[in-house]
């Protein structure tokens, strides 16, 4: 929640104030490296298409960012907020013991 929080902030700053968007991407792609390392390792025990859905989303979440570096629009954070804040909620739900 911290990167898409970060984000979010630049994106309602944008007209006054985008000076932390490099940082925010930066945390942001640095966030999902290690997720994505830790998802794909040989050792990692989730099942291989869910650890291939992570590499996707993975290199989605870099090539977007590159792309708002390059041609910074603040439209083009939406997405990247979004998948963050769905991730995220995703990891507060914790399953049921099985009966």
């Amino acid at each position: 929640m911290k990167a898409a929080i970060r984000m979010k902030t630049v994106q309602d700053q944008w007209d006054t104030d985008r000076s932390d968007l490099d940082a925010a991407l930066a945390y942001n792609r640095k966030l999902w490296t290690i997720l994505s390392t830790s998802a794909t390792d040989t050792e990692s025990p989730l099942p291989a298409d869910l650890q291939r859905n992570i590499a996707l989303i993975a290199i989605f979440i870099f090539n977007r960012s590159l792309d708002i570096i390059m041609e910074p629009k603040r439209e083009d954070l939406d997405v990247l907020i979004e998948i963050n804040r769905n991730i995220a909620a995703g990891l507060k739900i914790i399953p049921q013991a099985a009966a």
